[in-house]
């Protein structure tokens, strides 16, 4: 019953706040009855896909529930574009009002209704198709201290947060693997939320990963949706493919007589799945050669860096934040993780977190693209 009241509860306020932007954009749109009768009806088709795809989670198996719910999810990425312009426009028209004269203010009303309407197509038809291509290269340069030369240029190809489920397929895995592999790199990295699902449902479709193709191999660490999904029979299954699984620790690659450390751990939140397998960085490192030329960290969140700071190491790959995957939303990761996208520097550590290559629920990228990072080692 809890749980029935917090759905409803949830549902009604949802539709509040469909309310609230048909009441606040809707009358001040200049494009006559017509413009605001499709307005309107945009909005009713906004609440009641939104609802369905919550509804149908309930009362149908995951296959044909991902399938009616995935309008749902499309148009969650428009809602919540269309409320926060809405709520900007409001604070907008509060400084008008005392600042205009009321004919200026009427003019600033319409202007910034149809503003509002616009940007946020704009922003759900261009996230739509930021999310649906293959993600795009990006190259960095990390200049680590002391890198012996046999190291100078060593390459890692990085992908995270592919979420293979519902809408993220074969296809896509096949594009993006093909991408990883044309760039010949040193040494792959895996760094979490592969999947979005069960190994019995989604198998067929990371089965392009046994293609990744390294001098060094590709290597995996766990993210938060692989514990959500069955992280050993995931982990089974992507050594199964040939990626080498680090929990909580490391391996030593020697490329051209100088030895390199990946060292891996598991998610950040872990041990709420299973006490065992809490993240620890410098458990990760425990008997690494003290010689090596660089000691690199895969860990799914970029909360794992202090840890990783203190345990010695020269760089951390993580993901898991999406960059925000779209705006407004990447203005608010800084409040849960310590970065949101790119190179940072914390100490003597490097921190660079992935875009992710996939997505996960709303199909926007809008101002968070998503990524294949190429990131090459060169002396500091």
């Amino acid at each position: 019953m809890r749980l029935n009241r917090r759905f409803l509860l949830f549902i009604g306020l949802l539709g509040l706040l469909h309310a609230y932007i048909g009441w606040r954009v809707l009358p001040d749109l200049g494009a006559g009855a017509t413009g605001r009768a499709v307005g309107a009806l945009v909005l009713i088709a906004s609440y009641g896909l939104m609802v369905l795809a919550l509804v149908v989670r309930f009362i149908l198996p995951r296959s044909p529930a991902h399938r009616f719910g995935a309008p749902g999810l499309f148009m969650a990425g428009f809602f919540s574009s269309i409320l926060v312009l809405t709520l900007l426009r409001d604070l907008l028209l509060l400084v008008g009002i005392l600042a205009l004269s009321a004919a200026h203010v009427h003019i600033l009303k319409t202007a910034s209704a149809t503003a509002v309407a616009a940007l946020s197509v704009f922003a759900t038809v261009v996230g739509f198709a930021s999310a649906r291509r293959r993600a795009r290269i990006v190259n960095v340069d990390v200049p680590i201290r002391n890198l012996p030369r046999a190291l100078h240029g060593f390459s890692i190809a990085q992908i995270s947060d592919v979420h293979v489920g519902a809408a993220i397929r074969k296809e896509y895995v096949d594009a993006i693997v093909d991408a990883v592999n044309g760039l010949h790199p040193d040494l792959i990295a895996v760094t979490g939320d592969v999947v979005d699902g069960p190994v019995r449902e989604l198998a067929p479709h990371t089965a392009p990963l046994g293609r990744l193709s390294a001098r060094h191999g590709a290597f995996f660490v766990t993210g938060n949706h692989e514990y959500y999904s069955g992280e050993s029979a995931w982990t089974a299954e992507f050594k199964r493919l040939g990626l080498k699984v680090l929990l909580n620790e490391h391996a030593v690659v020697t490329h051209d007589g100088a030895p390199l450390v990946v060292a891996g751990v598991t998610d950040f939140s872990a041990h709420h799945f299973n006490p065992a397998q809490r993240s620890d960085p410098a458990a990760a490192l425990a008997g690494a050669p003290s010689d090596a030329g660089a000691k690199i960290l895969l860990a799914h969140q970029p909360r794992s860096a202090s840890a990783a700071e203190t345990a010695g190491y020269d760089l951390q790959l993580s993901g898991h934040t999406h960059g925000g995957q779209f705006w407004p939303w990447n203005l608010f990761v800084r409040f849960q993780q310590p970065f949101t996208a790119g190179l940072h520097r914390l100490n003597k550590l490097w921190v660079y977190v992935s875009r992710g290559t996939g997505y996960w629920g709303p199909p926007n990228r809008f101002g968070a693209p998503s990524e294949i990072t190429r990131l090459r080692l060169v002396p500091a």
